[in-house]
């Protein structure tokens, strides 16, 4: 059995090759190739543009991807769904389209986009938006570089955003939200039923989970005398309960936890000052609940 796997090129790329390392999967990308190598004999790996992908997933070219689910509600792709997995070129996150226009615009509302000129990306779902609210627009594809065409090439735009930086670098507002999108692992609908591919499909992403489950967070490791456990508990939080073990000194016992790694460095000295010792903290690669 070989699966192959669709792997977004571009602007999630980077972050989905870093999900896949921590995930445990070693790919290597050669310079001008859309092979990549995986250190997984039973998957083959495709380079492919996100806006591209569900609709080879659904022709049955690739067995199952990773794109955008904004990509596949704008190619209307019959494919299955296994999971979201939340994480983005900067954020990790949800990405928004979201229709913009210059600040000084006298464009307020959807209804004041009769009659006027949208350039996007994203014209099939811009042009089924304004549809369901009444209003007519010419809508024009734009091959990149959308935030430029306003206000000389165009009347308002539906971008993608993460954070709205570009947004207001370009001096633009938001006037509506059109569409939220997260990554999505998608598969072909005949892939899905086979139970050897679906069974591979299945560890890909419970691995893909567990390692955007251990984003931000790290382990902690540390020894209490028995009659300072509660002092120290008080102070530890958790993503479940702690894990609670006797050293061979039974006056000892050993605390291992998760949390997340911004407030270590304010848990550590409280942890010392309620009588912790030998603690150690180490980064995590993946967390399977």
């Amino acid at each position: 059995m070989k699966l192959k796997m669709g792997l977004p090129k571009g602007s999630l790329e980077a972050a989905t090759l870093e999900m896949m390392r921590r995930a445990g999967y070693l790919i290597t990308v050669a310079p001008r190739s859309y092979y990549p190598s995986i250190d997984d004999p039973e998957i083959e790996c495709m380079l492919l543009r996100a806006q591209e992908m569900a609709r080879y997933v659904e022709d049955g070219a690739l067995d199952c991807g990773l794109t955008g689910y904004d990509w596949v509600v704008e190619n209307e792709a019959t494919v299955h769904t296994v999971c979201d997995l939340v994480y983005a070129r900067q954020s990790f996150g949800k990405v928004r389209w979201v229709l913009a226009v210059p600040q000084a615009s006298a464009i307020e509302t959807v209804a004041d986009l009769e009659g006027r000129i949208v350039a996007t990306e994203l014209v099939g779902v811009t042009r089924r938006w304004l549809a369901e609210r009444g209003v007519s627009a010419r809508i024009e594809f734009s091959w990149g570089a959308t935030e430029a065409k306003l206000p000389e090439l165009a009347d308002a735009i539906v971008e993608v955003t993460e954070t709205g930086s570009s947004l207001r670098a370009n001096k633009l507002r938001v006037v509506e939200t059109v569409l939220e999108s997260t990554t999505q692992f998608i598969a072909n609908v005949d892939a899905w039923q086979d139970a050897e591919k679906r069974r591979k499909i299945e560890d890909i992403v419970l691995l893909l989970q567990g390692a955007i489950a251990a984003l931000d967070r790290v382990g902690l490791m540390l020894n209490v005398r028995v009659e300072d456990l509660d002092a120290v508990l008080t102070v530890l939080p958790a993503l479940r309960n702690p894990t609670i073990s006797h050293l061979s000194d039974e006056g000892w016992l050993a605390v291992n936890t998760i949390l997340e790694e911004s407030v270590v460095r304010r848990i550590i000295p409280r942890l010392k000052e309620a009588g912790a010792e030998g603690i150690v903290e180490f980064p995590l690669n993946k967390i399977v609940m």
